[in-house]
């Protein structure tokens, strides 16, 4: 959820023109990582859990390559631009340790 936060902070300093480019799809790719962390938790089942945390990495990536797009086109603060992929990198190091302490766990 911070990272999502800290997504649409950095995100409100980008070019207008980019509202419905960039701008929205970090801000979608950042939320889903919760979301489906949730939805997969919800659903009480270890392999679906997998299954949602594996979509949650990806969206992870997705944004990661976002944010470097962001750099690469100067958009938003320095700042928040470091937290951000600080974060997002830190996110997909609890993500993969979730999947990896999950491989042997069966419900």
């Amino acid at each position: 959820m911070d990272l999502a936060v800290l997504v649409y902070r950095f995100t409100r300093a980008f070019p207008s023109e980019e509202l419905y480019g960039l701008t929205s799809q970090m801000r979608r790719s950042s939320i889903s990582i919760p979301c489906n962390i949730a939805e997969g938790q919800g659903r009480n089942n270890t392999s679906e859990f997998r299954h949602f945390l594996g979509i949650a990495r990806g969206s992870n990536s997705e944004l990661q390559t976002q944010i470097d797009l962001a750099r690469r086109l100067q958009f938003g603060t320095p700042e928040l631009l470091k937290e951000a992929e600080g974060l997002s990198h830190e996110v997909g190091k609890m993500l993969f340790s979730i999947l990896e302490s999950l491989k042997s766990t069966k419900r």
